[in-house]
């Protein structure tokens, strides 16, 4: 039960975190998924990595820039502290529905859901009636990895960071966040966002992801289709920005070791952007 609550968190953070078509005004950014944050007052460097969150066994890496950055850092923040069992608690609790969704969705919307359960996992709509939305996504996002040998990077990264006695938090809370999330669409987007899932759009991702360009991710995981001007504020611009109010005092006293999605990072609402207009140095570690 526990890799499968792990794993609607990461599918919903994937499916969200990053699929709002934002304006592409900030400077071209190098192909890193790394990023070192200093100046601006700090006494040492933090750093800014970007995750697909969930990959296939065999497509998983984690650089040795990577590591030797992880390695100097002294706290490790993610999205959301995973490492909570209070967190774990609530993502368990949330991924059953507050209704069935027989009674929350429309006829129409219940048939359509049906006939993308049954071609994309071979079961159907009654078998899921007390699951959220957003879980049911999830359970069908996942098939279009194509594998059942998945890893989770912040899983990777909290197995490391426990190894050496490292501090871990969040940005922000399940709750949080699937409020957010919950309110950013209707039912009939997530729907025509299932619609759309499948493995090609999921394998581009990931060979984009191995590539470590940013910019590509950011329009590989975008598509104006699924979402709305207010959509894009609520899930990207927003949650960016009330990351950049925080990050800063905790750069402060130590150095930070951020783990959020690819798509957070680029944009002129991006986090890189954002904290270079705050005044910080970003740049991309190459090597």
């Amino acid at each position: 039960m526990k890799n499968f609550i792990q794993s609607i968190i990461a599918v919903i953070v994937i499916l969200f975190s990053s699929s709002a078509k934002a304006q592409a005004k900030s400077v071209k950014l190098e192909n890193s998924l790394l990023w070192e944050v200093s100046g601006n007052g700090l006494d040492k460097p933090s750093y800014l990595y970007g995750t697909v969150h969930m990959i296939c066994g065999p497509d998983y890496f984690l650089s040795e820039k990577t590591k030797k950055a992880f390695n100097a850092s002294n706290k490790l923040i993610l999205e959301i502290n995973f490492a909570d069992p209070t967190e774990m608690s609530n993502m368990q609790k949330m991924a059953m529905g507050k209704e069935p969704l027989s009674k929350t969705l429309s006829l129409k919307q219940l048939s359509e859901l049906d006939e993308i359960l049954k071609r994309t996992a071979g079961i159907t709509v009654q078998q899921v009636d007390g699951f959220s939305l957003m879980t049911v996504m999830s359970l069908i996002s996942m098939k279009t990895f194509g594998c059942t040998d998945m890893k989770l990077y912040e899983m990777e990264f909290i197995e490391m960071a426990k190894k050496k006695n490292m501090q871990i938090g969040g940005l922000e809370t399940v709750k949080s966040q699937l409020d957010i999330l919950g309110n950013a669409y209707t039912n009939d987007e997530m729907i025509t966002m299932l619609e759309e899932s499948n493995q090609n759009e999921t394998t581009k991702l990931v060979a984009t992801y191995k590539s470590e360009n940013i910019e590509e991710i950011y329009n590989t995981v975008t598509d104006k289709r699924f979402t709305s001007e207010k959509t894009k504020k609520m899930i990207l611009d927003q949650r960016n920005l009330n990351w950049i109010i925080d990050m800063p005092q905790m750069m402060k006293k130590e150095s930070v070791f951020f783990a959020v999605g690819a798509g957070h990072l680029a944009g002129e609402f991006g986090v890189i952007n954002l904290l270079r207009k705050a005044g910080y140095i970003v740049k991309p570690v190459m090597n």
